[in-house]
């Protein structure tokens, strides 16, 4: 019994030795541990050595942004108003007898040119027992037969018309203006005429009388326009289309609508700058503008901006200030003469 007491506590004891023999402290890769001679060393890490990353390389953006530019122009910008009118005679005159009687004669026709003075009618003035003398009847004006309302045989009296006169050779058009434009009507702006009897061609006219008076149940503003050149083919009643000019400017920088982005109650524009730092070379920088004229698709920017700078305008929705841009296309700019479309 006693031997095999022994014998077990000897293995006990080679199991605790060979338990303390690994148990050794490791020694991280790389970290520095002195000898027995007191020197420091360095314990090799399994690591493997690659190259490394130069300081000056360009890293890749998280993300770029196509977009398309366009440049900002100095020239020429138009502002108007559209309006909608009728043509209508300068003066329309209704020609009355001297006397009661007959209508013996009617010597026009509805569209007749006639002068002043021209005999246009007779009438009879007998009675039964009493024979008279036919009394003609003389245009005051020289125009054009807009109306005949008797014919041969009819019974007038003095207070009936026999025919009306209209001066189509000075027509004018008549429209009418809301209350908020008031402000920018004057005698003298100019006005393009077009008509749907004419598509295609556009007539000049000037803006010639404004009404003293506002309309204080339309709330509008009655305004004359007369054509520049008189056009026989225009006839009185018929529907115009009017764009009238209230102002010109020359030497604005103009943008188009589409690049402003409104924000916050502000508005910007993407100017693109170029920075070699990023693998495209170019930012887009937020700018904010102050507009002016506003028309057409077309903007007039008072400042904010400069004439020749390239702006985003397509794609500048999603942008930031230095959101790193690509530029996939170039928008041709506003042409610097404005046009009326």
């Amino acid at each position: 019994m006693k031997k095999q007491g022994s014998i077990f506590v000897l293995w006990i004891g080679l199991i605790i030795l060979l338990g303390l023999a690994g148990c050794k402290p490791q020694i991280p890769e790389g970290s520095t541990q002195k000898s027995s001679t007191g020197q420091a060393t360095t314990e090799p890490s399994s690591k493997p050595i690659g190259k490394s990353t130069p300081a000056n390389r360009k890293e890749e953006p998280s993300q770029v942004f196509a977009v398309n530019t366009t440049k900002a122009v100095a020239g020429e910008l138009i502002d108007y108003i559209e309006l909608n009118g009728d043509v209508l005679t300068k003066s329309t005159v209704d020609i009355y007898p001297d006397t009661f009687g007959k209508v013996s004669k009617l010597l026009i026709n509805v569209g007749d040119r006639i002068e002043k003075d021209q005999v246009i009618a007779e009438i009879d003035p007998s009675r039964p027992g009493m024979i008279f003398v036919p009394s003609p009847v003389k245009s005051p004006i020289a125009g054009t037969v807009s109306n005949i309302p008797v014919y041969v045989g009819s019974t007038i009296t003095q207070g009936m018309p026999i025919a009306r006169i209209t001066t189509t050779d000075n027509l004018e058009i008549r429209t009418e203006v809301a209350e908020r434009f008031i402000g920018k009507m004057r005698v003298g702006l100019e006005v393009r005429v077009t008509f749907t009897a004419f598509p295609g061609e556009v007539f000049r006219g000037t803006v010639t009388e404004l009404s003293p008076l506002v309309d204080p149940l339309s709330r509008t503003l009655e305004m004359k326009i007369r054509l520049n050149n008189q056009d026989p083919r225009i006839r009185p009643g018929m529907f115009a289309a009017l764009k009238i000019i209230t102002d010109r400017k020359w030497g604005v920088v103009k943008i188009p609508a589409d690049a402003l982005v409104r924000r916050f109650g502000g508005n910007f524009v993407f100017v693109v700058k170029e920075d070699p730092s990023v693998p495209t070379g170019t930012r887009a920088e937020q700018r904010q503008v102050t507009l002016g004229i506003q028309i057409d698709q077309k903007l007039e920017i008072v400042k904010g901006l400069r004439a020749g700078e390239k702006i985003v305008v397509m794609g500048q929705s999603l942008l930031e200030n230095d959101s790193i841009v690509r530029v996939v296309g170039e928008v041709p700019p506003l042409p610097v003469t404005d046009t009326i479309q």
